[in-house]
């Protein structure tokens, strides 16, 4: 039984979050997002040339994201530079910025996204997605929606939001599962499974994850607000 999260939160609340843009003055657009002790930092550069040619698309924008855990972001280091769980990472960014950013408005060209987790407990990939979106909004891309990511799972037989590295070691069994969504258009882009879990509880996991993702939602408009906010006034 697991009845009570190591952290005291309820077991539908979700970390302390911070969030701004516009914190890289070379970018065209940048992020931070922070939830917990995990922190995303986000830039993104274009629409610009395609480079490799090869990979030109006549009718849209080519998304091209790198996705990096910095080495000091966990207690023990991680090896530096890309490997295969970072090529995976930016995949599923780069899918589902695919489905928020309109890329059909800028054909033959190439919308270049990076992504570095300065600081990791678990909910890496929601928080690097949620980054993203926000630095894509901030480079002012016509997008659908903003994207709204975290994990929710279940930690022995408790459902519950925003997972953190204890919680995913728990030794009475976890599951994860990263959740993404644009809110307006209510609809899932990025939906992956870590463990196993019944269908009834499934269902439960992904309407507590749309209720927190909401909220993170609105987080992020408000960062957007604050950033426009303080341009229109300087």
């Amino acid at each position: 039984m697991y009845e009570e999260r190591f952290d005291k939160r309820k077991f539908d609340e979700l970390r302390p979050i911070e969030a701004e843009t516009g914190i890289i003055p070379n970018a065209d657009g940048s992020a931070r997002f922070r939830i917990g002790n995990t922190e995303a930092i986000a830039a993104v550069y274009g629409p610009t040339e395609v480079k490799p040619k090869h990979l030109e698309k006549l009718d849209r924008a080519v998304i091209m994201c790198k996705y990096d855990m910095m080495s000091f972001s966990v207690p023990d280091r991680a090896k530096p530079g890309v490997d295969r769980r970072d090529m995976e990472i930016g995949e599923v960014i780069t899918n589902a910025l695919n489905r928020a950013v309109m890329v059909e408005e800028f054909p033959k060209s190439m919308i270049g996204v990076y992504v570095y987790v300065t600081q990791a407990d678990a909910g890496t990939r929601c928080a690097s997605l949620t980054a993203a979106s926000m630095a894509c909004a901030d480079a002012g891309l016509p997008m659908r929606d903003l994207i709204a990511a975290v994990a929710a799972g279940t930690v022995g037989d408790s459902v519950v939001l925003d997972l953190t590295k204890e919680e995913e070691d728990y030794e009475g069994g976890t599951t994860d599962v990263p959740i993404a969504f644009l809110p307006s258009k209510n609809e899932i882009v990025l939906l992956q499974l870590d463990g196993a879990v019944s269908r009834e509880d499934m269902k439960k996991v992904i309407e507590v994850g749309k209720v927190g993702a909401l909220k993170i939602y609105e987080i992020e408009k408000e960062a957007l607000k604050r950033r426009f906010s303080n341009e229109s006034k300087s």
